[in-house]
């Protein structure tokens, strides 16, 4: 689905329409109930009856059919949260009284006639977003009065389509952890598991979506902060190429909100099902229109291929640098297993495949030397000294981070120019796969670890520790080179947790992950609400 501009649709005279339709004839909005949906809907244990975890799709043709009203789900939405998130504690900022209105209005736009991609679904944005009204912190004390001035673009485009946003959900601190919590608004809470991270840093919109608050929710990822936390949720993300997607207003309080080109991070949808990833990629999906958008619109190609037996898919079960635990290595074959059955060309090994070490040294000297980018000069100073005392035989990955944050801009240029090189062999591995199956994490969701010094936490693998940041390496896999990669349901752990993993697909071409998660959700199913 192609949403149109203001310049092709002149959106400001159509609204003039829609104002004078409503002020004009004002119309009763339908309440009637048909057969349609009506089997869908089961009452909880308190009597909610269950538009909450409905796709998107089943909402809109609800609306369509006067099967409800945005106000209904609006007020299902805010009842449910008010319920339930007291100890999620997903929602950080709340908005219900401007989504109230919008949903108001949404319902007199349908009344006059409209149908925009969004028009009346509830949402929610994460906290990292620009949104005017509300504060935009990054969970970090010194801005917590922070107001921006204006809505991040993604924000203006959800609104654009017609969403009812209704509020913001929780991050950590600088958006520089896997878990989401912060000394403003506290922990965020995995639904399957209260005492287990829902990931971060967009864990608390994967804790809204698997919590029933709205069926779309935008995040951001640029260390897996997507992917992590659908994986940990046991929802669906998508990581879009490299700059399809404009970022303008995600940025931290209190720099000013301008279009710049990132290096490694993007914007990005996230769902309860394949095909509403689609439809939101649809509405976040363009060039700022200060800058490349002022010259060019965007045109995804379709995905490369309609049925399951005619996807080439290859299969990355383990990383040279960590290992994969047992639960999310069932998930990997689950998925393999799928595949195969389904008549898939499904490869182990490939000569193609990029070297995977090089991979995360290079990927991990990128994402380190930007985190250091506005450190105090004393700090700074520190690393260096630090680094500077490392053995050059030490080529650990806590070496090769360290290193990482004080590298120069030559050294950054040289490793830039590896990564091209590691981009011309994705291309080559796409002309003879369409999707890389792979690990998000080596682990399902872990347990809270709230250590101030992430260097001395540690990941339990089955039984064997390992350094916190080193299962970044997977979601890495995809972001040092910009390719696109759709986080699926895969599954659950012993314990009953999510398992998730990746497909990771060719630059620019992100309908092809989209479409195979698609294919393998009505395969080995998808979503499911926790119990």
């Amino acid at each position: 689905m192609e949403f149109p501009t203001a310049e092709s649709l002149t959106w400001v005279g159509h609204l003039r329409w829609q104002n004078e339709c409503v002020t004009r004839w004002p119309v009763r909005l339908p309440v009637a109930r048909s057969a349609i949906l009506w089997p869908l809907r089961q009452a909880d244990s308190v009597g909610f009856m269950e538009w909450s975890f409905l796709s998107t799709e089943e909402l809109s043709a609800a609306l369509r059919a006067g099967e409800t009203t945005s106000v209904e789900l609006t007020e299902e939405a805010i009842a449910r949260i008010e319920r339930d998130d007291k100890v999620i504690n997903a929602i950080c900022v709340p908005d219900f009284d401007r989504a109230r209105a919008a949903a108001r209005s949404a319902d007199e736009a349908r009344a006059c006639g409209e149908d925009r991609p969004l028009l009346g679904i509830p949402v929610t944005v994460k906290e990292s977003y620009n949104l005017t009204g509300l504060p935009t912190t990054w969970g970090m004390p010194q801005h917590r009065n922070y107001l921006p001035a204006e809505d991040a673009v993604q924000v203006s485009r959800l609104k654009a389509a017609g969403a009812v946003v209704l509020g913001k959900t929780n991050v950590p601190l600088g958006l520089q952890d896997i878990q989401s919590f912060n000394e403003i608004y506290g922990t965020t809470n995995n639904p399957w598991d209260h005492a287990r991270t829902s990931g971060g840093s967009s864990g608390g919109s994967a804790a809204a979506l698997a919590a029933g608050f709205g069926p779309l929710s935008i995040g951001s990822d640029l260390a897996g902060s997507l992917r992590t936390p659908a994986h940990f949720c046991g929802v669906y993300a998508h990581k879009p190429t490299l700059g399809l997607a404009a970022t303008r207003g995600m940025v931290a309080p209190s720099a000013p909100a301008l279009p710049v080109d990132l290096d490694l991070a993007v914007v990005g949808p996230m769902a309860r099902t394949a095909r509403d990833l689609m439809l939101l990629l649809d509405v976040m999906a363009g060039p700022d229109p200060l800058t490349l958008g002022v010259a060019y619109d965007v045109t995804l190609p379709p995905a490369r291929h309609e049925r399951l037996r005619d996807f080439r898919v290859l299969v990355i079960e383990e990383h040279p640098l960590i290992p994969t635990g047992s639960a999310v290595r069932a998930g990997v074959n689950r998925v393999a297993d799928a595949l195969v059955d389904g008549g898939a060309r499904v490869e182990r090994h490939s000569p193609l495949l990029p070297d995977l070490t090089e991979a995360a040294t290079l990927y991990m000297q990128f994402l380190f030397s930007g985190s250091v980018a506005r450190f105090p000069v004393e700090a700074y100073e520190q690393l260096r000294t630090r680094a500077a005392g490392l053995s050059a035989a030490d080529q650990s990955l806590d070496a090769v981070r360290l290193r990482g944050m004080v590298s120069s801009h030559r050294d950054w240029m040289e490793a830039n120019s590896r990564r091209e090189l590691h981009r011309h062999g994705w291309r080559q591995l796409f002309a003879e796969f369409d999707v890389v199956v792979c690990p998000i994490t080596p682990t399902p969701a872990f347990p809270h670890d709230h250590n101030p010094n992430p260097l001395e936490r540690r990941i339990d693998i089955d039984g064997v520790e390992y350094p916190y940041f080193d299962q970044l390496v997977l979601a890495g896999l995809a972001t040092m080179p910009g390719l696109p990669a759709t986080a699926i349901p895969a599954g659950r752990s012993p314990e009953g947790l999510p398992v998730g993993v990746q497909l990771i697909g060719p630059m620019f071409q992100d309908r092809t992950p989209l479409r195979l998660a698609e294919l393998l959700e009505q395969k080995i199913g998808g979503f499911q609400a926790p119990r």
